[in-house]
């Protein structure tokens, strides 16, 4: 029996076994009645199923609630009011995550990694409201399903165009304007809904321009930020919740100071994920692949040039098998391939290049139980950096304990490791050029005194938190945290020496 607020109920008789699982697909009719208002809401069930520790799960609604510069809700301004978040500013601003760098971060995109999330001028990101179906900010303690980074992860899903009729939207501000067409691509069904859909999202600014007039008490001249961002979307689904999607994106920024500096970068990629869904099977299986490439240019009036680029594919596969009650246990595996070209000029011109090619590979599993008062989800990643031949054994464990109906005790912790190191310094009060390396292998034998055995970072997590329903629409969540960053690798830009 299936019943929605504004809908005709329907029902269907179904049988099942055991350890099977069903998939049915309704489609309901708009009702003819007025019904009262009635709010539906999984969030109580959730938070004591979920461990849900260092984790904010953000909406669009949530994001277009908060108020926007230049009247354009966007995902950047909404972290920067996080617990936890710090923001360095609005020219080429990057986020510390929980006191984690920028360079620990990972930004995921439909499973795809984006390298730099964030446009030139700070108060925007490269991801357009209206197409985000849900973004997951983990800032810590998070489980074997992701790694590569020491501090953080954000996974941004987009959500599927129109399945009955081609919609559209365009808007502008002072700022800049965006478009968004969606629609059916095939045939729709007997309940009016296509099995194939698209989706098309673009934004461009025009500060540079429009700034001479709204914004000429900053400078008569003008804010030298513009950018433009181009993503689409093909999704094929099947009525049993099985779908693929293919889609690409091109974000890129140029800033032109005429008497200083230039500088451009460009983020490109395309890739498809999937989600399967097996007939008469207690299993979801999704997978992913994917190519990116972020370049970025500095040229400066001393003719010495820095650029950056990173390349590469990402690949992988998980499977979940759903166990009795809410228990359910997760293994999965990722491969990730990317190559770096560094070239960077210091004060005594010294030229500091690196030219390198990465291969990374990990496997993992998750158990999740979910018991009368306790949930377990102990998990575990082996993560192998081929390049620097390093081996890394990274054991998590999430728990929550429900104490009360409405108070909840949770913690997590683990181990993480990441290759990636950065171009820029944290020393810049301003800086634009924000680069990527892969860690040297001619790193030093001893620093401070102690034996280096590899140039990987690391870091160790310890979260503990209390969860608190004051009343139906109120949560007070209290979290502490130690992020230990027992290992971390920074290129010598200042080098007098070759060696």
């Amino acid at each position: 029996f299936v019943t929605a607020m504004g809908y005709d109920s329907i029902s269907k008789p179904i049988s099942i076994k055991a350890n099977d699982v069903l998939t049915e697909t309704f489609y309901l009719k708009e009702s003819t009645q007025m019904l009262a208002d009635v709010n539906v809401s999984a969030a109580r069930i959730e938070a004591k199923t979920e461990i849900k520790t260092g984790v904010t799960k953000i909406s669009p609604i949530e994001i277009k609630q908060l108020p926007s510069v230049g009247g354009e809700p966007d995902l950047a301004q909404y972290l920067q009011v996080l617990p936890g978040v710090v923001f360095t500013g609005d020219q080429g601003g990057q986020l510390y995550i929980r006191g984690g760098a920028p360079i620990h971060n990972k930004v995921l995109l439909d499973g795809m990694i984006v390298y730099n999330p964030f446009h030139s001028i700070g108060f925007f990101s490269v991801f357009d409201t209206d197409i985000i179906r849900q973004a997951d900010i983990y800032t810590g303690g998070f489980a074997a399903d992701h790694g590569g980074r020491i501090s953080s992860v954000m996974d941004i899903k987009t959500r599927s165009g129109n399945k009955k009729r081609i919609a559209g939207k365009w808007s502008m501000s002072t700022f800049g304007s965006k478009l968004l067409m969606e629609g059916p691509l095939s045939k729709k069904d007997e309940n009016g809904n296509a099995k194939t859909t698209f989706l098309f999202s673009g934004k461009t600014s025009y500060l540079e321009e429009s700034s001479k007039l709204f914004y000429s008490y900053v400078d008569t001249n003008g804010l030298p930020f513009n950018f433009t961002d181009v993503y689409s979307k093909i999704t094929m689904a099947n009525p049993n919740g099985s779908k693929l999607n293919l889609f690409g994106f091109s974000f890129n920024d140029q800033v032109k100071f005429s008497d200083n500096s230039r500088l451009n970068w460009k983020s490109f990629g395309i890739g498809s994920d999937f989600t399967l869904v097996p007939n008469n099977s207690p299993v979801l299986i999704k997978g992913a692949f994917a190519y990116s490439n972020y370049g970025i240019e500095l040229q400066n009036q001393d003719a010495r040039p820095r650029s950056s680029n990173i390349g590469g594919f990402n690949m992988g596969l998980n499977f979940t098998y759903f166990l009795q009650g809410d228990n359910a246990f997760n293994y999965g595996f990722e491969i990730l391939g990317f190559s770096t070209d560094f070239v960077f000029y210091n004060s005594v011109n010294r030229k500091i290049d690196q030219q390198d090619n990465t291969t990374e590979l990990a496997g993992y599993f998750k158990y999740k139980f979910v018991g009368t008062r306790l949930l377990l989800e102990p998990s575990f990643r082996a993560h192998y950096y081929a390049s620097l031949g390093t081996f890394s054994p990274e054991p998590r464990l999430g728990m929550k304990f429900n104490i009360t109906e409405n108070t909840r005790f949770k913690a997590s912790a683990g181990l993480y490791s990441q290759n990636l190191v950065a171009a820029n310094s944290d020393r810049d009060v301003v800086n634009l050029f924000y680069g990527f390396l892969s860690s040297p292998d001619n790193y030093v034998s001893q620093f401070d005194g102690k034996e280096v055995r590899s140039s990987l970072q690391r870091a160790r997590h310890l979260i503990a938190g209390i969860e608190h329903d004051v009343n139906q629409y109120l949560t007070i969540n209290l979290e502490a945290y130690i992020k230990h960053f027992n290992r971390l690798t920074n290129i010598n830009r200042n080098k007098i020496y070759e060696d």
